[in-house]
This record gives C-alpha cells, sequence and structure tokens, in this order.
C-alpha cells in the first residue's frame, strides 16, 4: 500500500499491515507501554510503520501522567431518543471530574464500529463506555486484554466479563405481563428484540418466565424476533404475529421502537390500539407519550444509567485492579393509553 505525502495513516492500517488489533499496535509504538508487547510484535509493527509513513500523536503521549483526560462513549443509533439522556449522564458526571467526552455512533455497523473503536485509540482515549455490546464480543476481549479500560451501558456480555450498567429487564417484563394479564388478556405476544444481544435475549426470557409464572403459556405461533431494535423490524414483525393465527389481544414491544412499529402494523391491518390490541413497548423514550395512543411502557432511568456508567470508568482508571461491577437498576412500569382490558380476539387475513 501506498501512501501520497497529503495522506493521513491511521493507525488502523499499520495494525492491519502487521496483522494486529489497533490497541497492540498502539502500545507497541509507545515508549510507556512497549515493554507490555512481545519484542517481535513491536519489530513488526514498527516496521509496518516505517514503511507506510504513519506519524502518531506525540503531544498525546508527551503527558507525563499518560492521560488525555477524554473517554470514548460508542452508542448504535443515534436517531434513537433513548440515548440522548443516557450520553447527558455520562457527559455531566465526566466534566465533574476534568473529563472530556467524544461521542461516535456506530449505525448498527460492525465495520464502522471496528472503525471507531480504532479511532479512539488512536486519539489515546483513557477509556471507553460501550453501549453496543453483543452478547458475544471478541472485539471487547480484544480491548480489554490490551489493557483499555471499558465499562457497557445498557447491554452485557454473556460471561459478565465487564463492569456494567444496565436496567433490570427481568423486573421490567414481570411488571408487564402481570399488567396485561390483570387487563385479562391471555393471547400476549411478544416482539422480541435480537437475541444477539443482552437485552433482546433477557427480555425474551423473561417474557417466558413471567407468562409462565402468571398461568399463561407463551404460545411459539405468538413469538417473533427481529433482526434490530427499529421500527421496520417491529412492523415486520407485528404483521407476521397477526398473520399467524394466533390472534394476539395484547402485543408486548421489546422496546418502544420496536412498539412503534407494531403501530404502523395494527394501522395497515385495520384493527385499532387499544380497543383490539394493546401494545406495550420498553424504555420509555422521550415523547413517547405524544404518540396516539401514548404508549404504555417500561420507564427506565436513562440519565442514570449514563452518570453511573461514567463513575464505573472513572473509579476504573483510577483503581485499575478493582473488582468489575455490575449495576441493575430498577424500572418502573408507566401505564398509558395504549392498553385496556382484553376483548375477543381478532384474526387478520
Amino acid at each position: 500500500m501506498t501512501h501520497d505525502a497529503r495522506d493521513v495513516v491511521t493507525l488502523r492500517e499499520v495494525a492491519r499491515a502487521a496483522g494486529v488489533h489497533p490497541g497492540t499496535a498502539s502500545r507497541a509504538l509507545n515508549e510507556a507501554t512497549r515493554s507490555l508487547v512481545r519484542p517481535e510484535t513491536v519489530e513488526r509493527v514498527v516496521a509496518a510503520a516505517s514503511a507506510l509513513g504513519y506519524r502518531p500523536n506525540y503531544l498525546a503521549r508527551s503527558f507525563k501522567t499518560r492521560q488525555t483526560r477524554s473517554v470514548g462513549v460508542v452508542i448504535p443509533d443515534i436517531n434513537n431518543p433513548l440515548f440522548p439522556p443516557m450520553v447527558l449522564g455520562i457527559e455531566d458526571r465526566l466534566t465533574t471530574e476534568g473529563y472530556v467526552t467524544l461521542l461516535a455512533n456506530t449505525q448498527n455497523e460492525a465495520q464502522r464500529r471496528e472503525r471507531i473503536f480504532a479511532e479512539m485509540l488512536e486519539r489515546h482515549v483513557d477509556g471507553l463506555i460501550v453501549a453496543t455490546a453483543q452478547r458475544e464480543d471478541p472485539e471487547l476481549v480484544e480491548l480489554a486484554q490490551d489493557g483499555i479500560a471499558v465499562v457497557l451501558l445498557n447491554r452485557v456480555v454473556e460471561d459478565r466479563s465487564f463492569s456494567s450498567v444496565s436496567a433490570d429487564d427481568g423486573a421490567g417484563v414481570r411488571a408487564v405481563v402481570d399488567h396485561l394479564v390483570g387487563l385479562g388478556h391471555e393471547r400476549i405476544a411478544h416482539v422480541a428484540g435480537p437475541q444477539s444481544m443482552s437485552t433482546g435475549l433477557a427480555r425474551y426470557q423473561g417474557f417466558l418466565s413471567s407468562m409462565q409464572a402468571a398461568g399463561r403459556r407463551a404460545e411459539p405461533e405468538l413469538v417473533a424476533a427481529a433482526t434490530s431494535f427499529t421500527i421496520n423490524e417491529g412492523e415486520r414483525c407485528a404483521t407476521v404475529l397477526l398473520e399467524s393465527g394466533g390472534a394476539p389481544t395484547a402485543i408486548f414491544a421489546a422496546n418502544d421502537m420496536l412498539a412503534l412499529g407494531c403501530y404502523s402494523a395494527l394501522e395497515r391491518a385495520g384493527l385499532r390500539c387499544p380497543e383490539d390490541v394493546s401494545v406495550v413497548g420498553f424504555n420509555d423514550m422521550p415523547f413517547i407519550d405524544r404518540l396516539n395512543p401514548p404508549l404504555t411502557t417500561v420507564r427506565i432511568p436513562h440519565y442514570e444509567l449514563g452518570a453511573q456508567a461514567a463513575q464505573l470508568l472513572v473509579d476504573q482508571l483510577h483503581q485499575p485492579h478493582e473488582p468489575l461491577r455490575v449495576l441493575l437498576l430498577v424500572p418502573s412500569l408507566v401505564v398509558r393509553g395504549s392498553t385496556a382490558p382484553a376483548r375477543a380476539a381478532v384474526r387478520v387475513g
């Protein structure tokens, strides 16, 4: 690979040429951390950097503290109103500790997330707050192995190997099912979130266990799994449920974006909410109470989630050898106009 003199060679390109993770390349090129990397790897990275004409950020490395007082915050979808209050909580907490927040949006794209992580490392952020974790996430594991301080927000990984802050999904789902059962609903459907994410799996499992505890059976034809937490996927899944012959009288969507899609599917099918089918979401996004009808949903403490994640990261930076902490914040059910007593099931198709 050749570069014009005007081109800026990135750390990610150096890492790719040397066949290592960007975090490893960063440490190999930093005299302060070079001893953490195998000598043969250092030699390979240095050779790649020289061949490509890479120029590291010497200003950031000149600080005696080896800190930039900056924290990277990575979110999956900046269009989702769920995340701005969390980011505000992060910024407010980090500001009091003298840190600046660098915000990045992955748009739910794996390659974009990989690039963002590499660029954050190039800027020598002191740590990362990540709201994009998958249940199995080797990229996050590599970051941790390279010594990057990482705190997860709103999601967790399967083995709970990172400090994290999220809502108690199980408690939230139990409140939803108890509410719908109390209204006389028996055929309760679930638009599940992506099962590759902890939020999608936990809410699905919570739905199954809560239905069983309430003496209801979660019919297989009344469950549809979305591939992403989006309005379009909510509409697709709700359409599948309505046309399956299961005739639900209520739909619990794994988040508010999916619930919005349910509204669209009901309207296209000529059904009314809540007269024909009740709908419940999860998260209580800003402005969700302005829908027609206003959405019944599980409220999670958005701002507090962000503030607590920031505090966990600051604690980790100050005391890197302290045990991991997994925080579950208590959600609450907010009952609005999208749920009503069950009526006779309406079949579509």
